[in-house]
């Protein structure tokens, strides 16, 4: 009850100061800023150009900030706006690099920032420069509105995210952690869903996946191709990449997953949400299950963890049948998977003493922390600032892909992902994050700025 009466008392204040800022005004300034940052190249590191500019910009405002680096071209800025310390400090972050680009594949120039039709575009304009814009000027209207504070607001543009983390999250923890210590975070991997024109749900990261790795390496004895053989290595490897691509791991549900399918179940049309309540039914689960495999793989692989055979080595002439034959795993586990004992039911599962499973590979020394609480006071505030600014329900969410969340879960830190508003059906036609084009919807520039203030000021305002 208390938290209800804080959060309604916290709406009405923060409300009055929202009404005193000329959004229209500040929109254009933030969308000067988001296209100035998607202009600056910062794909697979030169991470420094972008942190020049939010640098300046701070200095203009009067923001103190510092510049820390583990490599000069890889720098992070890290900047602070002052509370009155009765609470631990709240992090806002966003990361400057980018994924590299194929410009030849670009209708409109990869580091434009372009604005056409009612989107924005450019690499990064969603992964992540959505998040540091809208953490920059979030930080910026702070300062001139003189918010109170029971918190501090610490703003980081972080590097190495994409691939390269000590140079970003890992460099920061091990040597500026008093800088950037906090009890929450606000970062990437939520977001908002569009279909059809229309916002459907929201959703707060609060737990991912953990990169895992595996190769399955196939031996047999070489030959002649002209004389095919039943031992050869080749054959037993795609014997066993088939049976384990095709198996369904156990399927484990956390308090984020289960109350992300019960939401879901409730906002969609009949047929879905029925799949969805099967998921809990032992008599209709393995149907629903390979429904979503097919048709639904995102959902399919938040139910367990999962298994894509990515890459497959084997041979080195056509007529030689070869010895040695390799398929490469990528592994994606639940936050609690006992991953020895996972690797023990995959080689059940292949049942071919010709083939090893070799565990190793990607993400091997990633943390594994708990999820974060859907229950705190952070959470229902960052419910509401969506509720508010978009009007649609809210749902947790199980990251099956990787964030620098991970680092800071480890270290105590309740994180949150955040995220604009996109087009679903934006995926399919090549727009998405990591694709060969990168957009975002203006509209959705301007309420993702709305977003973060509004959960900035709720979890960190003076009450």
């Amino acid at each position: 009850m208390r938290s209800i009466r804080v959060l309604v008392f916290l709406s009405v204040t923060l409300a009055a100061v929202a009404q005193s800022i000329d959004w229209t005004k500040v929109n254009d300034e933030a969308m000067r800023h988001l296209q100035a940052l998607v202009q600056v190249d910062s794909s697979n590191g030169n991470e420094t150009r972008v942190v020049d500019y939010v640098k300046k910009v701070f200095d203009a405002e009067g923001i103190p900030s510092v510049v820390v680096s583990k490599d000069p071209s890889r720098a992070n800025l890290i900047a602070r706006i002052k509370g009155n310390g009765s609470k631990k400090p709240l992090l806002i972050m966003g990361h400057s690099d980018t994924v590299k680009v194929d410009p030849a594949k670009w209708t409109i120039p990869p580091f434009s920032g372009a604005r056409s039709a009612g989107y924005v575009y450019g690499r990064g304009v969603i992964d992540d420069k959505s998040d540091l814009f809208a953490a920059m000027m979030t930080t910026i209207l702070l300062k001139r509105t003189g918010v109170k504070l029971d918190r501090d607001v610490i703003f980081v543009t972080e590097a190495g995210e994409e691939g390269a983390s000590g140079f970003g999250i890992g460099y920061l923890i091990s040597d500026h952690w008093n800088d950037i210590e906090a009890e929450f975070c606000l970062a990437e991997a939520g977001g908002v869903t569009r279909r059809g024109g229309k916002a459907i749900f929201a959703t707060i990261e609060t737990t991912e996946k953990v990169p895992r790795g595996a190769r399955l390496v196939a031996t047999g004895t070489a030959g002649h191709g002209s004389r095919p053989m039943r031992s050869n290595a080749i054959l037993h490897l795609s014997a066993a990449v088939e049976k384990i691509a095709m198996w369904d791991p156990p399927m484990r549900l956390n308090d984020t997953t289960r109350t992300y399918f019960e939401k879901l179940a409730s906002i969609s049309e009949p047929a879905d949400a029925q799949r969805f309540r099967d998921l809990l039914d032992p008599a209709k689960s393995a149907a629903a299950r390979e429904y979503l495999a097919v048709n639904e793989p995102t959902f399919y692989s938040m139910l367990h963890t999962s298994i894509s055979p990515n890459i497959i080595q084997g041979g080195f002439q056509s007529n030689v049948i070869p010895s040695e034959a390799t398929a490469t795993l990528d592994i994606r586990a639940l936050p609690d998977e006992d991953i020895d004992a996972f690797y023990d039911m995959m080689r059940r599962v292949i049942n071919d003493p010709a083939v090893q499973v070799v565990a190793g590979g990607r993400g091997g020394g990633r943390p594994i922390p708990p999820p974060t609480s859907i229950h705190s006071d952070a959470y229902r505030a960052l419910e509401a600032a969506f509720r508010n600014v978009y009007g649609v329900p809210v749902l947790p969410l199980m990251q099956t892909g990787a964030t620098d969340m991970a680092q800071l879960r480890a270290k105590g830190v309740q994180c949150y992902g955040v995220g604009p508003m996109v087009d679903e059906e934006d995926t399919l036609k090549g727009f998405g994050i990591h694709s060969d084009q990168e957009r975002l919807l203006e509209e959705a520039v301007y309420k993702h700025l709305q977003l973060f203030w509004q959960a900035v000021t709720s979890i960190a305002g003076a009450k």
